[in-house]
C-alpha cells in the first residue's frame, strides 16, 4: 500500500498486561505448551463479548469464542514473537522499546541462595520469613500472622525475575518497607541482578489479609531505548501506570502514576484529549496482577469487558494524526494450573482515524522491537539493528514534527 499523506504526531502504545494470544514456538522450554490467554478465557466463560475490540479486528488474529472475525476490521492486525528469552514484564516492554536481551534475568525456583539472603538480613538488621516461590496473595495468608508476631519481612519470588518483599503496613511502615526494598536493589547485582525488587504492602487481620495499592517496583535501569531517542529529539514521552517504573524513569518526560485499570483508562482518556507528547505509553496490569496470577478467567473476562467499554470514548478523542497501538507483553493464561506468566504471542492492533489501511494483516512480527522501529520511522529517528517497522504497511507518513538526524 502506498504511503498516504498523513502525518502521525502522537503514538499511543497501550499494553494489556498478560493478555496473550497463543503459545510461542518455544513455549515448551518454559512449560507453557498450549497456553492461550484470550482463547481459553473465552472458553471458560462461554464466549467473550467485546464489540469494540471485535470491530478493531481482535477476532481476525486468532479464533476467540464470542469474537468473530470482522468483515472490515477498523485496525491493522497481527501477532508478535518475543526474541528475548523470558516471559516477564520488563523484558517484554524493553523489547517493544527496541532492546532485545541476550540472556534472561535470573529466576529462583527454589528460593534465594544464602549469598543473597544472608547479606540482605545483615543489611536490614532482621531475619526474613518465606524465601520461596509463592503466590503473593497466598503467602501473606500463610505467613502474615507470624510476620505480625515477629516483625520480620516476608520475602518471596515467582517464575519471574523478582525479589518481592511483603509487610503489613502497621508492622513495617510503608517508608521503611521502601527503604528495605532499596537495600535489596543495591545488593542484587551481577549474576543476581533480578529484573525487579517489589514492595508488597498489605493490611488486615489474620484470615483476611489483603494487599494495598502502595506497591512500588525497583527495576533495573534499561540501556538506551526509543524513549531516549524521542526525548533527545525534543519530543515528549508520557508514561501511564507502571511504565515509569519499568523503565526506571529513563527516557520519560511526564507521567501519571496510576495504580489500577480504571485509573489507567481515565489517564489515557485525559492524554488523548490534552497531552501533546509524541509517545503516550501505558500499561494496564489488572489483567495480569488480579486475574491471570489468581487463575480467575471470569475476572479476566470482566476486566476485558471494562476495557472494551472504555474504547468508544478513547477512539472518538483520537485525532487523524494519532496512531493507536494495542498489544500485550506476555501471556498469563488463567485456566492453566500455573499462576505465572505464559510464553505467548501478544496480539497486535494498529489504528488511526486518519489512515485508510483498515484490515491490513500485519502477520506475525518477528520481534516486539518492530514497534520501536515503526516509531523511529514515524519520527524520522536513526535506524537501529533491532526491529522491522510497519509504517509503510499501514500507510503512514512521517510526523510533521520530525527532527533531522
Amino acid at each position: 500500500m502506498p504511503i498516504k499523506d498523513i502525518h502521525i504526531d502522537r503514538v499511543f502504545l497501550v499494553v494489556l498486561d498478560g493478555v496473550g494470544a497463543g503459545e510461542l514456538p518455544d513455549a515448551d522450554r518454559y512449560g507453557d505448551e498450549g497456553s492461550n490467554t484470550l482463547a481459553h478465557t473465552a472458553e471458560a466463560v462461554s464466549g467473550l463479548h467485546l464489540p469494540n475490540l471485535e470491530r478493531l479486528g481482535l477476532g481476525n488474529i486468532i479464533p476467540i469464542g464470542g469474537i468473530p472475525p470482522a468483515a472490515r476490521p477498523m485496525a491493522c492486525f497481527g501477532r508478535m514473537r518475543e526474541r528475548s528469552p523470558g516471559k516477564d514484564t520488563i523484558t517484554g516492554h524493553w523489547e517493544m522499546a527496541g532492546v532485545v536481551l541476550e540472556r534472561p534475568f535470573p529466576t529462583y525456583p527454589h528460593g534465594f541462595p544464602p549469598e543473597i539472603i544472608e547479606p540482605f538480613e545483615r543489611a536490614i538488621g532482621t531475619p526474613i520469613l518465606g524465601n520461596c516461590p509463592a503466590s503473593g496473595t497466598i503467602i501473606i495468608q500463610e505467613l502474615g500472622e507470624e510476620h505480625i508476631l515477629t516483625g520480620y519481612p516476608i520475602v518471596y519470588t515467582s517464575a519471574d525475575s523478582v525479589f518481592q518483599i511483603a509487610a503489613h503496613e502497621r508492622i513495617i511502615p510503608i517508608q521503611r518497607l521502601y527503604e528495605i526494598c532499596a537495600i535489596a536493589r543495591k545488593l542484587l547485582v551481577g549474576d543476581h541482578e533480578v529484573g525487579r525488587v517489589i514492595a508488597r504492602p498489605f493490611e488486615g487481620e489474620p484470615g483476611s489479609f489483603r494487599r494495598t495499592e502502595r506497591r512500588k517496583d525497583y527495576p533495573v535501569t534499561p540501556p538506551a531505548t526509543v524513549l531516549d531517542e524521542l526525548t533527545s529529539a525534543g519530543l515528549g514521552v508520557h508514561a501511564i501506570g507502571k511504565i515509569y517504573e519499568i523503565f526506571n524513569a529513563r527516557g520519560i518526560t511526564t507521567w501519571d502514576y496510576t495504580t489500577n485499570n480504571p485509573s489507567h483508562i481515565s489517564a489515557l482518556q485525559r492524554a488523548a484529549e490534552q497531552n501533546s507528547s509524541a509517545l503516550i505509553f501505558a500499561n494496564l496490569e489488572d489483567f495480569d496482577m488480579l486475574y491471570g496470577h489468581r487463575n480467575d478467567p471470569a475476572g479476566m473476562a470482566a476486566a476485558l469487558k471494562q476495557y472494551d467499554d472504555s474504547l468508544p470514548d478513547f477512539l472518538n478523542a483520537l485525532k487523524p494524526s494519532d496512531l493507536f497501538i494495542l498489544t500485550a507483553d506476555h501471556g498469563n493464561d488463567p485456566t492453566t494450573p500455573s499462576t505465572d506468566h505464559s510464553r505467548e504471542h501478544p496480539f497486535l492492533l494498529v489504528y488511526s482515524p486518519g489512515l485508510e489501511a483498515d484490515g491490513v494483516n500485519l502477520g506475525v512480527r518477528e520481534s516486539y522491537s518492530d514497534i520501536a522501529a515503526t516509531i523511529r520511522e514515524l519520527f524520522d529517528l536513526a535506524k537501529r539493528p533491532n526491529g522491522v517497522g510497519f509504517r509503510q504497511e499501514i500507510g503512514a507518513g512521517k510526523s510533521k514534527f520530525n527532527r533531522s538526524r
